[in-house]
């Protein structure tokens, strides 16, 4: 359906708005805005009235759009370079037509000082590179009073360096919208209490509490607390750094360690992308080692298009046949073919909601030969849902659950999710009743409620280590637990009160994903897990993996990484949960599920959606492919470009000729790099 509104411009605001609100419509598939004549294109599914109907509801004032979807929407960019592009255009051929020769020539001459100066700039610097060629070209056509020429190379080059400037900023402010965070609830410190409230509520002095494995919402000051950050995703720096009372701490960094209370300084999302787009850009991270091989070859090449110049005057005295040969270079296309095709990736694995930070994550992608999953909200369904309580006290089983509940909602793994969304369900009011709660890592939970201890998490936390007994005459009723469920155990003075039956599906497109990743090329899909020996083997043998093992910690996960990356493999982790932090560094390729904890998120290179496991297959074939177009763009490059110069020398193409094909075969790989792959 096509509609028209009733005015005569959109601002890029209120366009912004309208994508917004027609995307989040009941059964719109997508939508397309155009600002300038202020239509919006929309495909849908479902009843035309309804849709109708939604439109006409729609006010641009009435409208909640977060504000970092208005911020950084990209509209505004793309629109300012598609002006600048047409505008050079026009300029160009609109003064070669309508302008004298001599006024064309001296704004010619006038406009190649700057590339002149660069060139002997960087000769200046001892490099012999691509603005050396660049300035040689423009200064040999000028001193040869070829003014036509050299406004053509100049033309070209200021098109490829617009187009590279607009691929380069759009693909990283779209890297950096994914990336930007999504926080939505906080948990305020008021009156000495902790309560969980919309992040839109809090006002620059409050004060926030940050438990482990959280991000930090907003910049601000540790009021109190002791804890252990992680900055990567600002600084790109892996190693966490203390930070305490009056120490700076800044939105999007993640809690690893401790607990801190933070006196909110800057609410909005604005520093936080900018910071997120300074670290992309400035990020080697970004760049695949094909992509650094090709601008390096790019540069080494220049020696040898400068000496083969040289060559062909010394040989044939011909200053046509030798700017044929200067006119022609392999490095435009190498540098400006190759980021674009990485970054086009990037932005195409946006489009299927997957986030990657980098193209020598696609080029891992696309190496690897072992693959390991965390079982948990990765192989199993992300939502599991809590089936019984058992009762091993006495109490109520909705009373031990609202106690789990009051416990569990400050840690973010599938586990507390479902117990706390359990406790919701049941209508299961409660005020925080507990001292300071402890997490340790891949265990559970301690803390002192009423002054009664209490824990909550794994048999090996429970029973192992903190020594926890079966009450007496309950060790039927605990060996009568039904197995097919996942089992968290809640203990109150070191004696057994509650065991909570949780049922954690396989999803069922597991054992189909994991036959497709063998075809693609993957031959060690592995499984990793907490869970008892029973369990794992039980899924394993469901999925198909090729090995699994069970009761593991996180340190070992990571060990095992370590072991495949020292046998020369490359491996890709997939997880979701604190306890696969370590693991999703040490692999080539860390992989965190979306609606996993912030700190999974923040650690790892790529980022898949929750819905389902088939976006691994389709990033796995993106990035073959991508590695297909760049050896394809390679061989072309070097191939149609030494061709011309075969050509140029032997007197059959003229020097504008050469660098009109060469630009312009530059323009067309350029832009064919930016077509999607899938």
């Amino acid at each position: 359906m096509r509609v028209h509104l009733d005015q005569k411009r959109m601002s890029y605001n209120q366009a912004d708005i309208l994508q917004y609100y027609l995307e989040n419509s009941k059964g719109v598939r997508s939508a397309k805005v155009y600002d300038r004549t202020a239509d919006a294109v929309i495909c849908y599914t479902g009843v035309r009235s309804e849709l109708i109907r939604a439109l006409q509801q729609f006010r641009y004032e009435k409208t909640a759009v977060p504000a970092n979807v208005l911020e950084h929407s990209g509209r505004e960019l793309n629109e300012t370079y598609k002006e600048k592009l047409i505008n050079k255009v026009v300029l160009h051929y609109g003064r070669r037509w309508l302008l004298p020769y001599p006024v064309n020539a001296c704004y010619t001459a006038f406009h190649s000082v700057k590339y002149i100066c660069k060139g002997l700039k960087t000769l200046w610097n001892r490099k012999i590179e691509v603005p050396v060629l660049d300035g040689t070209a423009i200064g040999v056509s000028v001193l040869r009073g070829d003014f036509i020429t050299a406004g053509s190379i100049m033309f070209l080059l200021g098109i490829g360096e617009l187009l590279e400037e607009w691929t380069h900023k759009k693909s990283v402010g779209d890297l950096a919208r994914t990336m930007s965070l999504n926080v939505s609830k906080v948990w305020l410190k008021k009156d000495g209490q902790e309560i969980l409230v919309s992040a839109d509520q809090i006002h620059e002095g409050d004060c926030v509490v940050i438990h482990m494995g959280n991000v930090i919402p907003f910049d601000g000051i540790v009021a109190e607390g002791d804890a252990m950050v992680n900055q990567a995703s600002l600084t790109g720096e892996s190693v966490p750094v203390r930070r305490t009372a009056a120490n700076s701490v800044y939105a999007g960094t993640v809690v690893e360690e401790g607990e801190l209370t933070v006196e909110v300084k800057k609410t909005g999302g604005a520093s936080r992308f900018e910071k997120i787009v300074k670290m992309i850009e400035e990020s080697e991270k970004l760049k695949s080692g094909l992509e650094s091989k090709a601008e390096h070859l790019a540069d080494r090449l220049v020696p040898y298009t400068l000496a083969g110049t040289a060559l062909t005057y010394v040989l044939t005295r011909n200053v046509t046949k030798t700017l044929s040969v200067l006119m022609v270079d392999f490095s435009c296309a190498l540098k400006l073919a190759m980021p674009i095709s990485v970054l086009s990736a990037i932005r195409e694995a946006g489009q299927h909601k997957v986030t990657v930070k980098g193209g020598r994550y696609l080029e891992a992608m696309a190496e690897a030969q072992t693959i390991v999953f965390d079982k948990t909200g990765t192989l199993t369904k992300a939502k599991p849902t809590v089936v019984k309580v058992e009762s091993f006290n006495g109490q109520d089983p909705d009373e031990l659950l609202r106690i789990a509940a009051c416990l569990e909602e400050h840690f973010p793994h599938s586990m507390a999710k479902a117990v706390v969304q359990a406790a919701q369900e049941q209508n299961l009011q409660h005020e925080e009743m507990h001292s300071k709660v402890e997490y340790i890592v891949a265990h559970g939970i301690s803390t002192l409620i009423e002054g009664r201890h209490v824990v909550i998490g794994s048999h090996h936390f429970v029973f192992e280590d903190e020594k926890c007994t079966i009450p007496e005459g309950k060790q039927e009723l605990f060996d009568s637990l039904p197995e097919e469920y996942s089992h968290l155990y809640m203990a109150i003075e070191n004696s057994l009160a509650a065991v909570i039956c949780i049922e954690d599906p396989l999803r069922e497109e597991a054992p189909e994903v994991i036959r497709a990743l063998h075809e693609a090329g993957l031959n060690k899909i592995v499984m990793m897990t907490g869970d008892s020996e029973r369990t794992a083997r039980a899924i394993a043998a469901r999925v198909g993996v090729d090995e699994y093992y069970s009761e593991v910690l996180p340190e070992d996960k990571a060990g095992f990484i370590e072991k495949e990356k020292a046998a020369g493999r490359k491996v890709i982790m997939i997880g979701d949960g604190i306890n696969d932090s370590p693991a999703l560094s040490a692999s080539d390729v860390g992989i965190a599920i979306s609606d996993g904890a912030e700190i999974a998120r923040e650690i790892a290179d790529v980022t898949v959606g929750a819905e389902d496991l088939y976006q691994v297959v389709m990033l796995r074939r993106l990035s073959e492919l991508l590695m297909k177009r760049i050896h394809w763009n390679y061989r072309f490059i070097v191939g149609f470009n030494s061709a011309l110069i075969a050509l140029g020398v032997t007197g059959v193409l003229m020097p504008t000729t050469s660098a009109m094909l060469h630009n312009t075969s530059t323009l067309a790989i350029s832009l064919k790099s930016m077509q999607n792959l899938l």
